[in-house]
C-alpha cells in the first residue's frame, strides 16, 4: 500500500501550517513554495481538508488558510482519512458481512488485525508532536 501524493502532500501542508504561531492565516504561495506544491495541486488536496473541518480558509486581502483545529488535535489517519477515504486494506472489510468466506478464512482476521493496528499507528502521530521533531530537526542541521 502506497499513499497518493495528494495524501503526502496534504500531510507536508498540515505540518508546515502546524509550525506556524497558533491561529496564523498561511498564504497560498508560502505553503506551495516551502512545500513544492504547485498553486492548483494545493487547492485541491486543501478542499477535502476543509470539508472535514481540519483547515479553514479566509478569502480577500490578506486571506489564506489556517488549521481549524489545534494540531495536537490532528493526527496522521485525519489526514489520511480526509485524502483517501476509510482505510479498509481489503475488500472484505468494508461491510460486515460483505465477504462470504469471514467465518472460515485465516486472512480475514489477520487483515482485520492489520487494519487496526495501522490505523491505531497513524492515530498516535499528531501534528503538534510531527511540528516540535520537525523544529527540532531543522535547529540540528
Amino acid at each position: 500500500m502506497i499513499i497518493t501524493r495528494a495524501t503526502e502532500y496534504a500531510i507536508r501542508a498540515i505540518l508546515y501550517m502546524s509550525c506556524q504561531p497558533a491561529g496564523e492565516i498561511v498564504y497560498k504561495r508560502d505553503i506551495c513554495k516551502a512545500q513544492d506544491i504547485t498553486p492548483a495541486f494545493l487547492t485541491k488536496i486543501l478542499q477535502p481538508l476543509i470539508k472535514d473541518g481540519i483547515v479553514g480558509s479566509q478569502r480577500g486581502v490578506g486571506g489564506g488558510f489556517f488549521l481549524a483545529k489545534a494540531p495536537a488535535e490532528i493526527t496522521l489517519l485525519d489526514i489520511v482519512k480526509s485524502q483517501e477515504g476509510p482505510v479498509y486494506l481489503n475488500q472484505c472489510l468494508v461491510e460486515d458481512d460483505a465477504c462470504e468466506r469471514e467465518f472460515f478464512c485465516p486472512i480475514h482476521g489477520a487483515w482485520s488485525q492489520i487494519r487496526k493496528e495501522l490505523m491505531a499507528t497513524l492515530s498516535r502521530y499528531d501534528f503538534a508532536e510531527l511540528a516540535a521533531k520537525q523544529n527540532e530537526l531543522l535547529s540540528h542541521s
